[in-house]
């Protein structure tokens, strides 16, 4: 297979460029990235409508990967408990070489196919569980093994890559493919193939706490009152859905803590 996230960069002479010049050469490739997700989309749907199946029947979703990809998995996973009020064990990233790897590079811990298997089998993983991995090249044994021993055990797997006809796509039964070509520092994965698989990311989880009813409107009115800042915007969606004034908001968030709790019993009370 051709792995277009290894080939060379448009570019060349990184280093005789000005800070614009280098800026706005990055700034260009990254444009490319929406345009690549979007033809994706309806790969990402096949995708998130089996994850949102399995998460309503009391399943849960585990990312797995290496380096970026790793990482990016667990940073969409750690966000969906505060965002959408979730259980923390809903989503669970899961990065080869373990929580050192978070955020120090663990030679070689990608490269085991039999590792990934063992990670998830630390959370009593079933059937009833979808595995998504990620790997920009694609070629991550750690992935690889992850997904086929997850295959063997009655398991979805997906995947969400950046190349086309990778061995991580033909295991996954469900594969994403955002191919976005040759990075500005040849085989760079963390700038556009990491963006790409960001917002791969996104759009996978946010879909899916929306089908799980974690949404109400367009407020996040689940998410957790872990700072002012949420605190206040939980009294601003109150006052927007109810017609309460501040000071009854406040009120009504204080007595039940929660945005949804607070709306719907002031609806069935009023």
């Amino acid at each position: 297979m051709e792995i277009t996230t290894e080939r060379e960069s448009n570019y060349d002479g990184l280093e005789k460029m000005s800070v614009k010049e280098i800026l706005e050469s990055i700034n260009n490739e990254d444009k490319t990235v929406p345009l690549a997700v979007e033809k994706a989309i309806p790969q990402l749907e096949k995708l998130a409508t089996v994850v949102s199946e399995k998460m309503k029947a009391g399943g849960r979703l585990f990312y797995i990967g290496a380096g970026t990809s790793g990482r990016l998995g667990i940073v969409d996973a750690s966000e969906c408990p505060p965002t959408f009020g979730v259980p923390f064990d809903w989503v669970v990233g899961i990065i080869a070489g373990g929580d050192t790897a978070i955020r120090k590079a663990v030679e070689f811990a990608e490269d085991d196919p039999n590792q990934a298997w063992k990670d998830l089998a630390a959370y009593d993983i079933d059937e009833n569980d979808v595995v998504v991995g990620l790997a920009a090249s694609g070629t991550t044994p750690y992935v690889i093994g992850g997904l086929k021993a997850a295959n063997e055990r009655g398991l979805a797997t997906g995947c969400i890559v950046c190349n086309t006809g990778s061995p991580v796509a033909a295991v996954a039964q469900f594969p994403v493919e955002v191919v976005v070509g040759p990075e500005f520092v040849t085989g760079s994965t963390r700038m556009k193939a990491g963006t790409a698989q960001k917002l791969a990311l996104n759009m996978l989880s946010t879909s899916v706490m929306i089908q799980l009813g974690r949404v109400k409107g367009n407020k996040m009115v689940d998410m957790q009152l872990s700072n002012h800042k949420l605190y206040n915007r939980g009294v601003r969606m109150i006052m927007s859905e109810t017609g309460v004034n501040e000071q009854m908001a406040t009120t009504l968030l204080d007595k039940y803590g929660n945005v949804r709790q607070a709306i719907e019993n002031f609806l069935i009370s009023s």
